[in-house]
């Protein structure tokens, strides 16, 4: 997997994915610490309206800013989100009222739903190599399980030093330098395209992704991913706190099960794909996460939980770091932006739903119910993929155009009928049915 990093490009991509990561981490902790210096107790409430923000601005933007980039060089669209992200970071310290907090976390998910998109859509030019672009994803979904361990670690001993201001100062110097490695690595040329008009531009993602198949059925599987992820996001404190009735290092060492997990299924990944196929690893990642969500409801002990956890995070990884696969065959090269944003997008939404589900049923329903109620909705997801999602799968595909006069250059180079590599662009908007 690491022979990936040989790579200069990738690596200096995977460098200022890394430093990005950490400084969001501290940024994180930071946050939080800001939010009870300005609202006391009443800091939850803040940050959970500053989650639905981030959410919103995902949802709403993120294809708004897809169509922006096709009109922008792809290097400097990404450098000056970085540099957005590092400007509004650097103002958090200076604030006194919670409105301002808002409005700043609403223009940082803004730059980070134009970039995340973006990002992903430069590596599969990268590595034109299937195996090298799955080692890649692994490395990625690694690179993400180990901020989220590494990043609280180092906050903690910063902040035995200095104040938490200090922290957004760390995020500052990840974006910067996660800008400065972005403008210094060499950038394959983007494929040339015609561009529509933009708000046609800013939908086409979505279009590409209703009409493939597949794609519709990620779409419906990344319900399945949310309702697993609310339940460890949202309710892991309360399990542990209040129904095991142990204390803030037993909340870490669960948060750290579902990471291993998502880890050890990140370092497994490359050699399961090079057996089996996309569709029953990530089906089987899903149908992992929703037993272990189910079996939630009749976990007693701490080792219980702990276990659930670690397979959640080993089924959450199946099915996530994959999707990149899925998407690099779904759609051309000059459309990938687009539809890693309706990805982006799409996504999001489902956690806008699950997350506060999560937490709404939690407290007026109890635990148990709200373990069952995730269980089921992610249960539906698996449903709905196995129905979407066509065990057979080609990417080459037999189909007509009826639709095309006879002397069109496409039918010209074609028969009739005819196969080849099938994506949904401007001769194929609709995808044929199975003969």
């Amino acid at each position: 997997m690491l022979v990936t990093l040989g790579n200069p490009t990738f690596r200096h991509l995977f460098a200022a994915q890394v430093v990005a990561l950490v400084g969001t981490g501290l940024a994180t902790v930071a946050l939080g610490l800001l939010a009870w210096q300005l609202a006391g107790d009443d800091a939850g409430a803040v940050l959970g309206t500053a989650l639905a923000i981030k959410m919103v601005a995902y949802v709403t933007l993120a294809p708004v800013a897809a169509a922006l980039s096709e009109r922008l060089p792809r290097r400097g669209f990404l450098v000056l989100l970085d540099v957005i992200r590092a400007v509004v970071i650097a103002c958090l310290p200076f604030v006194d009222q919670v409105w301002q907090v808002y409005l700043l976390i609403f223009l940082l998910q803004a730059a980070s739903a134009g970039f995340t998109p973006a990002f992903q859509a430069v590596i599969p030019d990268v590595l034109k190599d299937e195996t090298d672009y799955t080692n890649a994803l692994s490395l990625l979904r690694l690179a993400e399980d180990l901020e989220q361990v590494a990043s609280p670690i180092l906050a903690a001993a910063l902040l035995t030093v200095v104040g938490f201001p200090v922290l957004f100062a760390g995020t500052v110097a990840g974006f910067l330098g996660s800008a400065l490695l972005v403008a210094t690595a060499r950038l394959p040329a983007r494929d040339p395209a015609g561009h529509g008009q933009f708000w046609s531009d800013v939908t086409k993602g979505i279009r590409i992704y209703t009409r493939t198949p597949r794609l519709r059925g990620l779409m419906v599987m990344e319900a399945a991913v949310a309702a697993a992820g609310a339940m460890v996001y949202v309710n892991t404190v309360v399990l542990v706190q209040d129904r095991l009735g142990l204390g803030e290092t037993s909340v870490a060492l669960a948060f750290a099960a579902f990471g291993a997990g998502s880890m050890l299924a990140a370092v497994l990944l490359p050699r399961i794909l090079s057996r089996l196929e996309d569709r029953p690893v990530m089906i089987g990642g899903a149908g992992l996460m929703v037993a272990a969500v189910a079996g939630v409801s009749v976990a007693s002990t701490f080792s219980g939980l702990l276990a659930l956890w670690a397979v959640i995070g080993f089924g959450f990884s199946l099915t996530q770091t994959p999707i990149g696969r899925i998407i690099n065959r779904s759609a051309r090269a000059a459309d990938r932006g687009a539809v890693f944003a309706a990805q982006f997008a799409l996504s999001h939404a489902c956690w806008l739903i699950t997350y506060p589900l999560a937490g709404w049923i939690g407290a007026g329903a109890g635990l148990t119910a709200a373990a069952l109620s995730l269980a089921a909705i992610g249960g539906v997801g698996l449903v709905a993929v196995l129905r979407l999602w066509p065990a057979h799968d080609p990417e080459v595909v037999s189909h007509r155009h009826p639709e095309l006069p006879p002397d069109h250059p496409h039918l010209r180079a074609h028969a009739a009928e005819h196969a080849h590599p099938l994506v949904i662009d401007d001769l194929h908007r609709t995808w044929p049915r199975p003969t």
